[in-house]
């Protein structure tokens, strides 16, 4: 394993619900680290902040311009990580992901799957984005949807994308 996750649970709900939260993040960012990273990916840090709505309305306003709560964002520090890290190098600030507890529950609710399996959804979606993975067009969203489904078929969960689920 060549990430290193950071976790906060900053909304008591996570606490709450799943009461192995971080545990379930990190699963996720170990596997699409290991389906996902460029040249196996040297050593790399994310954080994962599991928030509240109220949070995640603030930074989805300030920095995408969209006045509402969303489930999961990703902040991109910029850093590509690579097979070029030698011994000793520091590792490569990935960057941050914040999912929202109440609409991630609301979210899980309507699909009729666990929340611990939307949580690794989210998780992984949002490890893609700072790994340069998007959906802004049919064939990124295609490359990107495979990909999850594979990663979360490795964690035992569900194909998100199914006829009756919603994507993130």
């Amino acid at each position: 394993m060549n990430a290193q996750t950071g976790i906060q649970i900053r909304c008591q709900g996570w606490a709450e619900a799943l009461d192995d939260a971080p545990a379930l993040c990190r699963r996720a960012v170990d596997e699409a680290w290991r389906a996902a990273s460029p040249g196996g990916g040297g050593p790399a840090e994310i954080g994962i902040a599991l928030a509240d709505d109220a949070e995640a309305a603030r930074l989805n306003a300030r920095y995408r311009g969209l006045d509402r709560p969303t489930d999961v964002l990703s902040f991109a520090s910029g850093e590509e990580p690579g097979g070029s890290h030698r011994p000793g190098d520091p590792p490569v600030m990935l960057g941050d992901i914040v999912v929202a507890y109440e609409t991630s529950a609301r979210d899980a609710a309507r699909d009729d799957k666990p929340l611990a399996d939307h949580l690794q959804h989210l998780v992984v979606h949002g490890l893609l984005h700072l790994l340069g993975y998007d959906h802004e067009t049919d064939d990124d969203a295609r490359r990107m949807e495979a990909m999850e489904v594979e990663i979360l078929r490795r964690l035992g969960v569900g194909d998100p994308y199914g006829s009756d689920a919603a994507s993130p």
